[in-house]
């Protein structure tokens, strides 16, 4: 018997053991096997030098997945990304902040 390929599955989500935390910057590291996405804030820290400003980058999450995962996150956030832009315009990545932790 043949499976009908318009089936479609009921997805649940179960959000009764959720998190939410806050997260300015992400850190990337990569093993053969898998991405590693560290989330956290970027906390700006007086310095002596006045010309150079200083940042701790305090973890607050990581997440672990394999390349597949890795993709399917990417081409999810480039969607929500275009979408927004449409709506809204152009993010504008140079407008103050603090630097990446890549």
């Amino acid at each position: 018997m043949a499976e009908n390929p318009e089936q479609r599955v009921q997805l649940r989500i179960d959000e009764s053991r959720m998190q939410t935390t806050y997260a300015n910057t992400i850190r990337t590291s990569i093993t053969q096997d898998e991405v590693v996405l560290d989330f956290g804030v970027n906390l700006p820290t007086p310095t002596q030098d006045q010309e150079q400003a200083g940042f701790v980058f305090a973890v607050n999450s990581r997440v672990v997945m394999n390349w597949k995962g890795a993709k399917r996150l990417a081409m999810s956030l480039g969607n929500v990304i275009r979408q927004y832009e449409e709506r809204h315009g152009e993010i504008d990545l140079q407008a103050g902040g603090a630097p990446s932790a890549d």
